[in-house]
């Protein structure tokens, strides 16, 4: 978890080369009414936390303002340090105060000791860089849809190819030594470096014109696994408005940024943004 002046990220995975990244960040209006930070840091502050105790204190917090029936229930959140039960040395917490018409309640969530100003900025310059967009971005199915496919392919194989062109083409396969099995999107709405594919290769098959695209440098194709795939469309649970796909320039890995709009409109949300990053196994072409 990652305080800021301005606002508040949880970032997973982030220093890992070997699993799905994720960075989660929100401005601090969108989370709180009054919010202060200080630290001798540039007021910044990082703490790594235990998602399923956050994710409890939260519920419970939750619990007891719905109890409440209006917005009377207070949630005041504070970094404190606290002596626990049967130690002498005080240790850092993340304390939830929840005041509710019937009931009140404080919950310590344990973190870890903040960190100092030097892995604070290794942590922002791992963010920055995280933050690199693809080249071309295309927009992704319905998200049940692509659930539903990678719940099938993933019984064929662990290793996943996923090729996107310019064209707002999304080809996913499957290969063994004994079968191939595959699906592609086409058509999609595309953001970035955009191209018309050529009408000449309209009829020929999914794998071919992703190869002559791939030979014009007008697509990529990287090898994730499967498992991680899987893992990161867990995401839509934050129901999205839309999802975007993208390969990082040289393959670096694939890239899904998860766009939210303002409530009643179609306009982006700039104060919420998502995104996770799959490391990829096999650079492919590009």
């Amino acid at each position: 978890m990652y305080l800021t002046r301005d606002h508040t990220m949880f970032l997973h995975n982030l220093f890992a080369a070997d699993g799905v990244q994720s960075v989660a960040q929100f401005k601090k209006e969108i989370l709180f009414r009054d919010y202060r930070i200080s630290s001798q840091n540039d007021d910044r502050i990082a703490f790594a936390i235990d998602p399923s105790l956050l994710h409890r204190a939260l519920r419970s917090a939750l619990t007891i303002q719905l109890q409440s029936g209006d917005d009377t229930a207070a949630i005041q959140i504070k970094l404190v340090k606290k002596l626990p039960a049967g130690s002498r040395n005080p240790a850092p917490f993340l304390t939830f105060e929840t005041k509710g018409l019937r009931s009140a309640v404080v919950q310590d969530v344990p973190i870890s000791k903040p960190l100092s100003r030097a892995d604070v900025l290794q942590l922002q310059a791992a963010l920055d860089a995280a933050q690199e967009l693809p080249q071309t971005l295309v927009q992704v199915p319905d998200l049940a849809q692509l659930q539903s496919l990678v719940d099938r392919l993933k019984n064929v194989g662990d290793l996943l190819t996923v090729a996107i062109t310019q064209y707002g083409d999304l080809h996913l396969q499957v290969s063994t030594s004994l079968i191939t099995v595959g699906s592609e999107f086409r058509e999609l709405r595309v953001l970035g470096a955009h191209a018309n594919a050529p009408a000449s290769e309209q009829n020929l098959s999914a794998q071919s014109r992703t190869a002559l695209a791939i030979q014009r440098g007008e697509a990529q194709s990287v090898q994730v696994s499967m498992k991680h795939l899987a893992k990161s469309l867990q995401c839509h649970l934050s129901k999205p408005d839309c999802v975007f796909y993208g390969i990082a320039p040289q393959g670096a890995c694939l890239t899904m940024i998860f766009q939210f709009f303002i409530s009643g409109t179609r306009l982006m949300d700039k104060s919420i943004s998502f995104h996770c990053r799959l490391p990829v196994l096999d650079s492919g072409s590009t």
